[in-house]
């Protein structure tokens, strides 16, 4: 078995750009802590992407192809960032399986490689970072 040696860009692509939207998720729930609505977290991300100058696009729709037509649904990520990252934004207990699997269709549909999923419900922002 021979083993590759990947540097960090190959291992953590994007490593920047999410750094800054993570940095902005953390000052987020350092201010606004758990307990509010998902909205409430958007609006304040949304306003933290503008004073730190992120390029961002907030309820991106994306359309299903499915075999030869495109479906008559929309499906709207919660922020597209950089024109090249899906953010999903959660406030609930815990993240599951569906939240991820969510994130991944966004990053199929987008053809974005990077998905975060960010879950401020918990006592500490949690941020999954997904790769497809």
């Amino acid at each position: 078995m021979k083993f590759i040696k990947l540097n960090i860009m190959e291992q953590y692509p994007l490593k920047m750009e999410t750094g800054q939207i993570i940095s902005a998720i953390y000052e987020v729930h350092k201010i606004l802590g758990p307990g509010f609505l998902e909205i409430v977290y958007k609006d304040a991300l949304e306003y933290e992407f503008k004073l730190r100058y992120i390029p961002y696009k907030r309820e991106k729709s994306f359309k299903v192809e499915y075999k030869t037509v495109l479906l008559p649904r929309e499906f709207f990520a919660d922020f597209t960032i950089f024109e090249k990252v899906v953010l999903e934004v959660k406030a609930q207990t815990k993240i599951t399986d569906i939240d991820k699997a969510q994130t991944i269709n966004y990053l199929k549909l987008s053809s974005y490689k990077i998905g975060l999923l960010v879950n401020f419900g918990e006592m500490k922002p949690v941020v999954n970072r997904l790769i497809y």
